[in-house]
């Protein structure tokens, strides 16, 4: 993050991105993410998550408690106290639902000139947006980004620290069919953790154990359901809903090889 920073007047870039990192140490996976990516390992059909998305839904509390230690960087234009929707001027002096830094569920409070301002967080799931910017919080670059029409930084509230989930090879026998799948949000926006391990089974089970392509099939084949097929409405999946709109990158990488298999 530092490097982009440094480099962003030589290079002439601006922008930034999410990244899923996994890394194979000493007979252990370290799965690292910053952002909105995902990534899972299926063994034996079953299910293991290796990270969580970074939104300004999961990272509410964290965010807010930026914002109330320094509310010079909401540039009087926000508000940190979240609330079930906007609040209009006629509602002052009315008692709404709201919740702060310290609250997982909601009280009631007396609105206040201070509760006119646009909150920190808006919207929810894939929708929500922090100070209606960015739908993700943490990432690398983004050091230039603004708040549309204003001069509003949001860097200070973006972190490039990833969090990091160990997983330990050593402690189970895995046979061909037991993989990691990465893959970035425009994956996990249509299909769910399941919907992918049934894909996997599908496609692994369809070649031989010892055929290394089966994997990049695997991951072809991800990326293709995700997309959808054009068509008069747009991009639509099979159950004709809409297909993914973002970018779609799967990697998908074998626990066991052929001589693992019982």
């Amino acid at each position: 993050d530092d490097q982009i920073e440094r480099e962003r007047a030589s290079q002439h870039l601006a922008g930034g991105c999410c990244a899923l990192a996994a890394v194979y140490l000493m007979g252990k996976f370290y799965v690292a993410n910053a952002g909105d990516s995902r990534a899972i390992i299926i063994r034996n059909g079953e299910i293991i998550p290796m990270s969580r998305e970074f939104t300004p839904e999961t990272e509410r509390q964290r965010l807010q408690f930026l914002a109330l230690l320094r509310p010079e960087l909401l540039g009087k234009e926000f508000t940190h106290l979240e609330f079930p929707r906007r609040v209009q001027p006629k509602e002052l002096g009315r008692k709404m639902l709201y919740r702060d830094q310290n609250m997982n569920g909601w009280a009631y409070k007396k609105i206040e000139e201070d509760d006119l301002k646009f909150p920190l967080i808006f919207g929810e799931g894939k929708k929500a947006r922090m100070m209606a910017t960015i739908g993700v919080t943490r990432g690398l670059g983004d050091h230039d980004l603004k708040v549309f029409s204003s001069n509003i930084h949001i860097k200070p509230f973006l972190s490039c620290f990833p969090e990091v989930r160990v997983y330990d090879l050593t402690q189970y026998e895995h046979c061909p069919d037991d993989v990691l799948v990465l893959g970035t949000d425009g994956l996990w926006d249509v299909t769910n953790d399941k919907e992918v391990a049934g894909v996997v089974m599908e496609v692994l089970t369809s070649y031989e154990p010892n055929d290394p392509c089966r994997y990049t099939m695997v991951a072809q084949e991800l990326v293709v359901r995700s997309r959808g097929v054009l068509k008069e409405r747009g991009w639509r999946l099979a159950n004709d809903k809409l297909g993914s709109g973002d970018d779609i990158s799967v990697f998908v990488i074998p626990l066991g090889g052929p001589g693992n298999y019982t």
